[in-house]
């Protein structure tokens, strides 16, 4: 847990610690995502999650309001491999139609995030 709290800090997200050491929690903007602690993935009692929920099975989009030159200095700062980007994709807004520029990277438990750049941005 210590090593994906410290990657997304450094990634800008803040983290809160609020209900530690059962969940974390890493917000940006107006998105927040929850890190279940094993004990409570594991368990069959707990049942506000993804019923198959396992680390590395994230896949979160995250709209970057920085510049991409920005986007690849943070990320080359923190020493991870781009996977794909940056390219053009279709983004969540708009209703699925706004087009932007997208730059994926994976966490330390391989869950797969995008920051889309959209050109108003």
């Amino acid at each position: 847990m210590t090593a994906m709290l410290s990657f997304y800090e450094k990634l800008g997200f803040r983290v809160s610690e609020d209900y530690a050491p059962i969940v974390y929690s890493v917000c940006f903007g107006d998105n927040r995502i929850n890190f279940h602690a094993p004990k409570l993935w594991q368990s069959e009692e707990f049942t506000l999650r993804g019923p198959a929920a396992r680390p590395g099975c994230g896949d979160f989009c995250f709209v970057w309001d920085g510049s991409a030159a920005a986007l690849a200095t943070l990320i080359d700062d923190i020493k991870v491999p781009v996977i794909t980007g940056p390219v053009e994709r279709q983004g969540g807004r708009a209703g699925g139609t706004a087009v932007g520029t997208s730059t994926y990277i994976r966490d330390p438990d391989g869950n797969l995030l995008e920051f889309i750049i959209y050109p108003d941005a």
